[in-house]
Formats: C-alpha cells, sequence, structure tokens
C-alpha cells in the first residue's frame, strides 16, 4: 500500500469511527444528543466553521446540525402478526441491485409474519408502477408499500391504488403516503460528505479542482435533502463556496457515464475531482467513465447505499473514499412491521428512517463480509 492510500485508509478508520458515535441509536449520551427520539442531533465533526451552499461563511462554536428525527431501529416481525392480511409492495426496479435487496427483504419480512405480500415490480417506469397499484385495488390489497421512482406520478398512483394505508419507501409518495420509511437523507449525505471532507482536508487542505454531484430529478425531494446534506458534510470541513461545483442529473449507472464522460471534458488537467452521488449506480457509471478516459487516478468517489455493487470498490479502490450504508435487505424489517400495525388500525410515526453507517475500507469486512474481491 502506498502512502496516499494508507493516509486514505487512516482517515477513513477515523472518519467511521466518528461516524460510529453518530450511527448509535438517538439518544445516546456519547454523541451528546438527548433521550427523545423525536429531538434534533449533531452528527459529529471538528470543524469551527460553516457555510451555506452559497458559499458565505459563518463562524460556528458547533458543527451543523442534522435533523436525525425519525430514525427507528430494525426490528424482525412478529410470528403471526400478519396472519390474513394481504400487503402489497410496488418494487423500484429488480434490475437495480439495491432495489432487489429490498423487494427480497420485504418478502422475507412478510413472510415471517405470516402476510401475504403482492409484489409488483415497476421496472423503474412510473407508467407501471401506476398499474401496479390498479392491480393491488382489483386484488384487495389492504396497505401497501409504494417505492415507484418517479414523484411526479405519485399522486395519480394514489388515486388509483387501494383505499388502505401506504408507505412510501425512500421516495415522497404524496398525498396518500401516511408515513416515510427508509434513508434519513440529509443525515446519510452529511456523513458521507463529512467522511469526503476529511480526506480533501488531510491529502490536499481542501485545494481540491471540481465538486461534481450526480442528483436526481425524477426524485426532487429525496436528492435535494440527500445531496444537501452531502454538500454540508463536506463544507462543515472545508468551509466556503464549493470549487467548480457540477450537478448532473445522473443516478443510473448508465446516465452516469455519459454524463460524467462529458463532464470529463470540460476538465482538462484537473487531477482532484470529487464525485458524490445519490446512489451508488451513478458512482459506478462516473468510475467506468473515469476509466475509459484514463483518468481513474482523478476522480475520488463517494456514493451512498452500500449495496452489493459497491462492496468490492469500497474495499479495494483507494479513490472510493467512503459510501453511507442503507442496508436495503434490512427495509422490510421497517417496513413490513409497520404497514401491518398501520393495516390493524394502531397509529405509526410519519417518519420510520434507517439507522445508517458510514462504510470505508476499513469497515465493509465487518458490515458485509464480500467475497471474491
Amino acid at each position: 500500500m502506498n502512502a496516499p492510500q494508507q493516509r486514505a485508509r487512516a482517515l477513513g478508520r477515523r472518519a467511521a469511527a466518528l461516524a460510529a458515535c453518530a450511527a448509535l441509536a438517538v439518544g445516546a449520551a456519547a454523541c451528546g444528543s438527548s433521550d427523545d427520539d423525536d429531538s434534533a442531533t449533531t452528527a459529529p465533526a471538528a470543524a469551527a466553521t460553516t457555510s451555506d451552499t452559497g458559499g458565505s461563511e459563518t463562524t460556528a462554536a458547533a458543527t451543523p446540525t442534522v435533523d436525525r428525527r425519525g430514525i427507528v431501529a430494525f426490528e424482525t416481525p412478529k410470528a403471526g402478526s400478519g396472519r390474513g392480511l394481504k400487503l402489497g409492495f410496488i418494487a423500484l426496479g429488480d434490475s437495480v441491485p439495491f432495489s432487489k435487496l429490498v423487494t427480497d427483504g420485504m418478502k422475507k419480512n412478510a413472510a415471517a409474519a405470516g402476510a401475504e405480500l403482492v409484489v409488483c415490480d415497476s421496472q423503474l417506469d412510473g407508467q407501471k408502477a401506476l398499474d401496479c397499484a390498479k392491480s393491488f385495488k382489483t386484488q384487495g390489497v389492504q396497505g401497501y408499500l409504494n417505492f415507484q421512482v418517479d414523484q411526479k406520478l405519485s399522486s395519480a398512483i394514489c388515486a388509483a391504488g387501494p383505499d388502505g394505508p401506504v408507505i412510501a419507501v425512500d421516495i415522497v409518495q404524496e398525498p396518500c403516503q401516511i408515513a416515510f420509511s427508509g434513508a434519513a437523507n440529509e443525515y446519510a449525505g452529511f456523513i458521507a460528505g463529512e467522511a469526503m471532507g476529511r480526506f480533501a482536508k488531510e491529502q490536499w487542505d481542501c485545494d481540491y479542482d471540481a465538486y461534481v454531484s450526480l442528483e436526481s430529478t425524477a426524485s426532487p425531494d429525496a436528492s435535494a435533502q440527500r445531496m444537501g446534506g452531502y454538500r454540508k458534510g463536506f463544507q462543515s470541513v472545508c468551509p466556503g463556496e464549493l470549487k467548480n461545483e457540477k450537478v448532473l442529473d445522473a443516478d443510473r449507472t448508465d446516465t452516469a457515464r455519459t454524463k460524467m464522460t462529458d463532464t470529463l471534458t470540460t476538465l482538462p488537467g484537473q487531477k482532484k475531482i470529487i464525485v458524490v452521488g445519490l446512489n451508488d449506480d451513478g458512482i459506478l457509471g462516473a468510475i467506468a467513465a473515469a476509466k475509459t478516459a484514463g483518468r481513474e487516478d482523478d476522480v475520488y468517489v463517494s456514493g451512498q447505499g452500500a449495496d452489493p455493487s459497491s462492496w468490492c470498490g469500497i474495499k479495494t479502490n483507494p479513490n472510493w473514499i467512503a459510501d453511507t450504508g442503507y442496508f436495503p435487505e434490512r427495509y422490510g424489517e421497517i417496513g413490513i412491521p409497520y404497514l401491518i400495525k398501520a393495516v390493524k388500525g394502531e397509529r405509526i410515526p410519519e417518519q420510520l428512517l434507517v439507522p445508517h453507517e458510514l462504510v470505508t475500507a476499513d469497515n465493509v469486512d465487518e458490515l458485509y463480509a464480500p467475497r471474491g474481491c
């Protein structure tokens, strides 16, 4: 391992240790938070200067406050708790590794609860999601989880579906959602953005060349919160206006490959290009574009999700600085128990958010035990 790799690994260990505190359940005294799960808490960082995304700097004695309200624990549904219930799940698209893990987890936990689960793959297509909702109504589904991709169609999908409770998964599904389940978007972005900021501070004293953000216009709320959290975390360590910022609508591998290829042509000779992504799909596309251009060493990346497609990259690529773990395989340990409660008439929280963790080369084996890297 060369010296830059050693420094990156050491920095990753430091960032992971800090994030380990933040990843504890809300209320952990070591994180300086209250015992109230509904309180906003502060993610750890050492910077004394912060700025907004417009670049105006303010001096602060503490880190920016990151809202962690709504984070809940994973729980195995009680055996038999769903007996006699017919539930639904509109999957985002099983061609996407992250989504396939979510689907499999939903099936597993519905079976554990004894509930019938009707799964409909929307295949990343809002119109197909609309057909799924219509099908659920015909089949007598009593409540469903909705992970469809096109937020603009959510109102039509709500109107077409059954009258039971709806829990949105990672993408807002108004007006019918009674709860939102999935990423604590700002917090998830913050902890990875902070890790990237620490890397830039350690390696370059924050003198990087460009900041490229891979976002999504199809999911504007989640994108704004998650990528806003990235900026907030990064700027908590490297304050000031983001340098040469490029915002790309590129949350899928093919799209990101194409758009990152074009972006690299606008950055000739630049060797310190930071690329952060809404998910790992986009990051994989950005890496592919850099490889094709012969500029893999110029790009330093951080993604969101830490699904299996990212594990070997996180473990072996010294330029993959950090990811935020979402544990999609465990989404069913939140979505299914709470949907069962809602169908039975129990009141559930409006936010059902994942307890995220920072993932680096130093803890990916411990968290996921990747094989064959």
